[in-house]
């Protein structure tokens, strides 16, 4: 083992984005003017710490590289579709049946994790796979869609049918229809598109189906996340017009929206550090203190591995989960898109009781430097010592941190063919 002598990264051979800035704060007074927001918005769901604001999102990974979108492999840059198309003066996106038809399994199995009736559900999937016709743009429009409104509603009902018969192969045929629901719809009603959707007005869903009518409300109605797709092989090829006049157009299942989750040491280090984000719990900011709190109640050792985050932000380096490789972190040179990672890191506890958060043998600590020199990477261990008059009523605050010490050990395979035919070259 020897010290840590931090070597030069390898940058990556192909870079597609401009380094930004190295925190999401901004560095003079003439970029607090211009910065539209001082202070960003996290939730804390489930003991995990999402921001949904996408003007937030984009500010905080793309000024630092916190966090991870929970439906992309890093940037949170995720979309439904790579083709989108105007209807009724709003972009959606473009989908394959088949894709379509995987999302309704997915609401599928959600719901019946739940709990719910095998009935309701399908009930449920039916009214959401039912086509959305779009609204007339003059009076004239209007007349034509009223008298060839009973031909569009026998064509309606026919696709309802085969869709009743997909998901509900047990209910008879010759099923009617309850009378239309009166229930409020998540669909704007400024919108053309609520007076003409068929989720707005009748329904296979009985008005006796609470659960199932506020399940199906909580599908896709956010600003930020599309409410209806374009579904391709859909169209009816006798009738003329553009494929979405031709009842393409469906609700999506459910949401899919990008969410930017943070990790407990990024959140807190924006709070504690930066002081530029705010995390609620229930509506409700926390404070400093109720955070540090939560965070070592969820995480036990929390604060070493933060006392290690901060450490390593502070010298420039973009620390990120390590998981997949058997460590704490990864450092990276500037963030993830510029450069490789350079070392992976195991924080260590270092206490007068004896206390470790990783104990390890030496076939443990074997295996773990070498699989981290098959990835061209280095083996960093962190030790965070604690004082030995360090009591645990002081870690129940953060000024703690301030007592904490930080030392820093690389760990290198001996390998004797390499050594011996280093010493003949000199």
């Amino acid at each position: 083992m020897t010290e840590a002598a931090f070597l030069a990264p390898r940058r990556r051979a192909t870079v597609y984005e401009a380094y930004e800035a190295p925190f999401p704060v901004p560095r003079s007074d003439a970029e607090a003017m211009r910065c539209r927001e001082s202070v960003y918005r996290a939730d804390l769901v489930n003991q995990q710490v999402l921001v949904r604001d996408p003007a937030h999102i984009e500010l905080l990974y793309g000024q630092g590289y916190f966090g991870k979108g929970i439906l992309s492999r890093a940037r949170p840059d995720y979309s439904l579709s790579d083709r989108w198309q105007e209807f009724e003066g709003r972009q959606i996106p473009v989908i394959s049946k088949a894709r379509y038809e995987q999302l309704l399994s997915w609401r599928r199995d959600y719901l019946l994790s739940k709990g719910m009736d095998e009935e309701a559900v399908n009930q449920i999937l039916v009214r959401l796979s039912e086509p959305i016709e779009p609204a007339a743009e003059s009076e004239e429009a209007g007349l034509a869609h009223t008298e060839d409104a009973s031909q569009k509603k026998r064509k309606r009902s026919s696709s309802t049918d085969e869709q009743r018969r997909k998901y509900c192969p047990y209910q008879d045929r010759q099923h009617t229809d309850p009378a239309p629901r009166t229930g409020s719809s998540p669909v704007d009603d400024s919108s053309p598109m609520a007076d003409s959707s068929p989720v707005a007005d009748s329904s296979p869903v009985a008005d006796s189906s609470p659960v199932a009518d506020s399940v199906l409300d909580s599908a896709p109605g956010t600003d930020s996340a599309p409410e209806y797709v374009l579904v391709e092989g859909d169209s009816d090829e006798e009738e003329g017009g553009s494929e979405v006049n031709q009842g393409g157009v469906r609700r999506l299942p459910f949401s899919t929206t990008e969410v930017l989750q943070l990790t407990l040491e990024e959140a807190f280090f924006l709070v504690y550090a930066l002081g530029c984000l705010s995390v609620h719990h229930n509506q409700k900011p926390l404070s400093i203190s109720e955070l540090w709190g939560r965070f070592r109640g969820v995480q036990p050792g929390f604060e070493s591995s933060y006392a290690a985050y901060h450490y390593y932000r502070s010298r420039a380096w973009v620390p990120k989960p390590g998981a997949k490789y058997g460590a704490h972190f990864m450092l990276y040179r500037k963030g993830p898109p510029f450069y490789h990672a350079s070392y992976s890191v195991v924080v260590e506890q270092v206490r007068s009781s004896g206390a470790s958060l990783r104990p390890f043998t030496w076939r443990s600590l074997a295996a773990l430097s070498r699989i981290t020199a098959n990835v061209s990477k280095e083996l960093m261990m962190c030790y965070i010592i604690y004082p030995a008059d360090l009591s645990e009523a002081e870690l129940t605050s953060p000024l703690s941190l301030h007592r904490l010490t930080v030392q820093e050990v690389v760990i290198k395979r001996w390998i004797s063919s390499r050594e011996r035919a280093e010493l003949d070259d000199i």
